[in-house]
């Protein structure tokens, strides 16, 4: 009779089958469709984002190349772009410049450089350093402001 002690009769663990990787458990199916309609929503707020401001990008270009006297105009257009016209299409002097500074949480156009974009608006001169200062105050408020 065999003794069953004996190490001739050991044999090798029965192993189970390996896990397969697909399909994946339904938590990560969870994971994806919630990972997809965060990046389909952050794309559509981007796509959104880029429409509304628009107007600030071609305002930009327009400051580029407009005369100083044209620095108020685009400002104007930019601001009936973004407001109702009731509330900007009748501000004009020092209202306007206080829009201005409201809008954008400043005081460049009261105190500063801005202020002199009504003064070339109706055809006076200023040096050439206040009127690129002045152009500079208004390409900041396009990129700042906010409704």
């Amino acid at each position: 009779m065999a003794d069953p002690a004996d190490l001739s009769n050991l044999r090798d663990l029965a192993l189970p089958p390996e896990v397969s990787l697909w399909p994946p458990a339904p938590g990560w199916w969870i994971v994806a469709a919630a990972g997809l309609a965060a990046v389909v929503i952050v794309s559509a707020a981007a796509v959104a984002r880029y429409r509304a401001d628009a107007y600030r990008r071609e305002a930009l270009r327009e400051l580029d190349s407009v005369e100083p006297c044209g620095i108020s105009t685009v400002l104007k257009r930019a601001a009936l772009a973004a407001w109702p016209r009731e509330k900007v299409a009748a501000l004009t002097g020092a209202a306007w410049l206080a829009f201005l500074d409201r809008s954008a949480h400043t005081t460049v156009f009261t105190d500063g450089a801005g202020r002199h974009i009504e003064t070339l608006a109706f055809g006076g001169t200023i040096d050439r350093a206040s009127a690129e200062a002045a152009r500079a105050a208004a390409r900041a408020w396009v990129r700042r402001h906010r409704c």
